[in-house]
């Protein structure tokens, strides 16, 4: 019962910030600065997040899985900085408190724990950048900013479709595995 009410919840969890974002999608337009530098913030932090994933991970899906990140990534990381220079919006240069915070707590962990928590990581990390790409690509209001959005949500989805039945995976698994400790 506990495992089914917790994959409905993941299952939720996964839906709604697709519902938020088509619900706003015909409201007011987003700032495209704040774009720029939010999405810089969380590509540099996917990228060090994705460079751990290679470095520690166990499941072979899952180092696949972060050499695409770091290499798919570090080049919108690059395009969005030469645009940004571009436009005169100055852009983080440094990870914030969130992704440090991200990077060490996924360091601390162990082996046995680092693949589950790593997955689940990368799922949250690509839904946020799927709404906030969707968000500028539809309502941003600097042409190409938009375009390069735009241009990247593919990308972002594919990742996103790539990572989500991993973390699921795992997900069921601990949940399996905390059932069988509950009985």
């Amino acid at each position: 019962m506990i495992r089914i009410m917790t994959l409905a919840a993941l299952a939720a969890v996964l839906a709604a910030p697709t519902a938020r974002a088509q619900a706003t999608a015909d409201s007011a337009p987003v700032n495209d600065a704040l774009f720029a530098q939010a999405a810089a913030a969380s590509g540099m932090a996917e990228v060090a997040v994705s460079e751990i994933g290679v470095g520690k991970a166990t499941d072979p899906e899952l180092k696949k899985f972060s050499q695409r990140a770091v290499a798919d990534h570090t080049k919108l990381n690059q395009e969005l900085m030469a645009l940004a220079s571009q436009k005169r919006i100055p852009l983080p240069r440094e990870l914030d408190a969130r992704a440090q915070f991200c990077g060490q707590s996924l360091s601390g962990e162990s082996r046995e724990t680092f693949d589950r928590c790593y997955a689940k990581a990368q799922l949250m990390i690509h839904l946020e950048a799927v709404a906030a790409f969707e968000a500028e690509a539809k309502r941003g209001q600097d042409a190409e900013l938009k375009a390069l959005a735009a241009k990247a949500l593919p990308t972002l989805k594919e990742h996103l479709h790539m990572i989500k039945p991993i973390a699921m995976k795992y997900e069921k698994e601990h949940q399996d595995g905390s059932d069988k400790a509950e009985k």
